[in-house]
This record gives C-alpha cells, structure tokens and sequence, in this order.
C-alpha cells in the first residue's frame, strides 16, 4: 500500500469526473459519425493549431511519460542524450518534411488509412492489403500503453493491477467504439494542455536537488553510480556506445513520423495552408513532453537501491511509485490525471487507426466489399476483438515483462515502421516508382529487423534483453540501399522503353 487513504478517495472522484468529460466529447464527436470515413478522418473544421495539440498528445504517450523514464533512471545521462535530445530533434526535422509532402499526396489520393494512402499511391491493393496486415504489429504499443496505465491507477488506488486494467480496457475500447476522429480531436486537445501543465511541475520536481548547482546534482548521481553520469553506459543495453545514443535514434527519429497515428494526422486538416501553424503548435507542446524522462534521475535520487516499502521497484513501477510517494494528495492528483492523458490520447489514436485499417484494408477486401454498408458495425466488432486480445497480452506483460513492457513494444512498433519509411519516403518525393521497389522494401526492412534481433547478429544482440532500435535502424538503412537500387533499375528500364518507343 503505497498512496495514502486520502490519495485513493480523492482519485475515484477524479476518475469519475475525468471518464464524465471524455464521455461528453465522444457522444458529442459521435452524433456527427454518419460513415466510416467520418470516423477516420472527421468532418469538422478543427483549428491548425487544436489539430495540432492532437499531434502532440498521439506522439507523446505513456512511454514519454512513464516507460522511458523509467530507462533513465536505471541508466541515467546516456539515455537523457538518447531520448530528449537526439530521437526528438530527428523527429520533429522528419515530421516538418514528411508531412508537407504527405498532405499533397493524401488530399490527391483521397486516404483515410496508411495502408490506404500506400495502395492508392502504388495503384496495388496487393501491397496495401500487406500493409493492413503489418499494422496488427501496432497491437504492441497498445499493450505498453495498457501496462503504464494500469501502473499509474494501481498504485493510486492500491488496487489489484488485474482489475484496473479491465476497468481501462471496457472502458477506452468501448467509448471508441462510437467516437472516432471528430470526438479524439476534442479529447486529445485537453489532453495535451492537461498533460502541459504536468510536464512541467515534474521537470519542476527535483530543484531540491539541484540546491548545489548541475556539479551537485550530477555529483549525487555520480555517488549512487558512475555510470549513471557518464554520456554512455556500457552497463545498459540500450546507451552502450554513441552508435546506439546517435546514430540509431536519428534513424528511428526520422522514421518513427511514418506511424499511421501520427502522419495520417495532418489529413485531419481541412485547409492544407494551415500546415504551418499545425507543425508550430505540435512540435511545441511536444518540446516540453520529451524532456519529461529527466524525472527518472529524480526517481533514482528518490530510490537509489529501488527499494520501497522492503519490495524491489520493476522498471515500470518508478515513475507511477514516484509520483504518488512525492506529491501532496493534490499536486498528486493532477499528475496521475497528466498521465492517464498522456496513455489515453495515444490509445486512443492507435485504436482508431487500426480498427479503421482491420475494417477498410483486412476485411473488406477478402470479403470484396460484402459488407460496404455495414462497416461501422464491423469496426465495432474489431474494436472489441483488440481489447479482448490486448488485454491478454497486457496482462501477460504486466505478470512477466522483459526488463519493461517497452521492449515488447518497441519490437512491434519498429518492424512496422521499418516498412513503411521507404514507401512513404519515395511516394512524397519521388516520382514514376515502382510498386516492385517499396514493396521489395518494406519485406526487407522486416526480414533484417526481426532477422537481427530474434537470430542475435551483430555483438549488440549478445546481451540477455537487447536493444530493438539496433535491429530496426540497420532494417531502415538496409530498406532503403535496397529499394533506391531497384527503384534506379526499374526507371532505367522505362527510360529505354520510352526511348524504343520514340525512335
């Protein structure tokens, strides 16, 4: 029993007045659902800017906020550099040029899903069938969502992990059964100010330990473990050398853009000029959320051995233990609220987008459009099935985790980006590509990502957990060599057929 008796009392009240306004906005969002496409990409005029907030509230999740801090407290400055500086600055310089290309593209194709905007662009619904498929691996970070989730609430209200995490589960899925993208983009605005607010009182959080300067506060770090203030740590397996700090996470920062949650985004906006500000609020908010994992170096301070009540701390359980054993009942209260924002606005998204996949780009074409005018009901049907089958694996994950649930996720959600960086890279800027090309790719990112971390090649694969960011920027780099050179072969081909053709 870690939240005092007031904590639990005064949490239930919040919890219910947080599930009454979300409610509010779904039944509100959800009364102007007439199709399937409503519920994909809206059909209301949002604000730039509120799209905006809505971009950084999906990009930002329970990760930034409760998983990876988690990382830095176990291996410190390394994964500061890693996680709040390098992967964030790639990031939002790749989002900046992919979505300006992407926003041309998608209102030219007419897209409401990634593996849509795939097919139309390639003219092959072979190869958006294929990336309907590759989205189920996003079902991984719907589960770490899950997992930071039920962390965060059991720990507040000194409940049985399995309980919360059904709560969470009939209660997110069944609500996104009827809302969709019009009532996401409301609840997801008050959100990322909810989830603003509380960024910034915990980076606030450790100024007690800074009372003798940045010297004293590293030299504090530096008592617990050196390792812990040194720029790599070759005791992680995720900071070891700059190639796994620098080098990977520009890949994955500049590939992560390419998650259907997060480009598919800017075709929410109905006047493209508008782009601009749409990047400028998001990128922002986003700024602020990213610099949130320094807390894991005040949770370390806080529990230099881990140890609490005479339990050893999982990876996911110190930040949600921190909170709730170093606020006031008050304070505590907005912070577990920023937290439930943090998961629910990316949960929220991915369930949307790949229900909407499941239905549009699974079922519909093995039924050939059968079931056209039944689609919202179908999509409900698929909404449930996802909770059902991420529930289990939550569970699965919270009773037997890998170090972190992120490790299970990351897996998952790298292979899926991997595959989808070199067709959206080459269908936003280059022209005449052929379908053979990405989709030779997209195979190749998967085969070498999985290939790599499941068949341990390269020495950063020998350790008993090991990193999935090595894996899939070698898959994304390999992807690219491979499908730049057949893209070259295939014009080539068209130029000499061109050339046949004139003489």
């Amino acid at each position: 029993m870690i939240a005092s008796d007031q904590l639990v009392t005064y949490m239930w009240i919040l919890l219910a007045v947080y599930a009454a306004v979300i409610l509010f906005f779904v039944i509100r969002g959800a009364r102007k659902n007439t199709s399937i496409n409503d519920y994909a990409v809206g059909n209301i005029g949002f604000p730039s800017w509120v799209v905006g907030l809505s971009l950084a509230a999906s990009m930002t999740s329970a990760a930034t906020f409760i998983i990876n801090p988690g990382f830095i407290a176990l291996y410190g400055i390394s994964g500061v550099i890693s996680f709040a500086i390098v992967l964030p600055i790639a990031a939002f310089i790749s989002l900046i040029v992919f979505t300006k290309g992407f926003v041309k593209q998608g209102n030219a194709v007419k897209a409401t899903t990634m593996a849509q905007w795939i097919g139309k662009r390639y003219n092959s619904k072979n190869y958006a069938f294929f990336f309907g498929i590759i989205a189920l691996l996003l079902i991984t970070f719907i589960v770490l969502i899950n997992v930071g989730l039920t962390q965060v609430i059991s720990k507040s209200l000194n409940m049985d992990p399995f309980y919360v995490l059904m709560g969470i589960t009939v209660f997110v899925f069944g609500y996104m059964m009827f809302g969709g993208a019009n009532s996401m983009v409301y609840t997801n605005t008050i959100q990322a100010i909810i989830m603003c607010i509380v960024a910034l009182i915990l980076i606030g959080s450790g100024y007690e330990y800074f009372a003798d300067g940045i010297t004293g506060f590293f030299e504090k770090l530096n008592a617990i473990d050196p390792n812990l203030t040194k720029p790599t740590n070759t005791e992680s397996f995720l900071f070891r050398d700059y190639f796994e700090i620098i080098v990977t996470q520009i890949v994955i920062g500049v590939a992560i853009v390419c998650q259907p949650h997060i480009i598919t985004k800017s075709l929410l906006l109905k006047d493209s000029s508008k782009i601009n500000t749409y990047l400028f609020s998001g990128i922002a908010f986003m700024i602020v959320f990213f610099l949130v994992v320094i807390v894991g170096l005040y949770a370390r301070i806080s529990f230099p051995d881990f140890m609490v009540n005479g339990e050893k701390l999982r990876m996911d359980e110190i930040i949600p233990t921190y909170v709730v054993t170093k606020f006031s009942v008050g304070v505590g209260l907005v912070i577990v609220v920023g937290l439930i924002s943090a998961g629910l606005s990316t949960l929220e998204s991915l369930i949307q987008s790949l229900s909407i996949t499941i239905t549009s780009d699974i079922i519909t074409p093995l039924f050939k459009d059968k079931f056209t005018e039944k689609t919202i009901t179908i999509n409900k049907v698929v909404i449930i099935i996802l909770g059902i089958v991420s529930f289990l694996l939550s569970w699965e994950q919270i009773k037997n985790p890998n170090v972190s649930v992120a490790i299970f996720a990351q897996n998952g959600v790298y292979a899926y980006f991997a595959a989808a960086f070199v067709p959206v890279l080459f269908g936003t800027f280059l022209n005449h590509v052929s379908t053979r090309s990405v989709f030779i790719a997209s195979i190749t990112a998967i085969v070498v990502h999985f290939g790599i971390y499941y068949g341990r090649i390269t020495p950063y694969m020998q350790e008993p957990v090991n990193n999935p960011g090595v894996s899939a920027a070698i898959g994304i780099i390999t992807s690219l060599i491979v499908g730049y050179i057949i893209y070259k072969i295939d014009s080539k081909k068209v130029e000499l057929g061109q050339t046949r053709l004139d003489s």
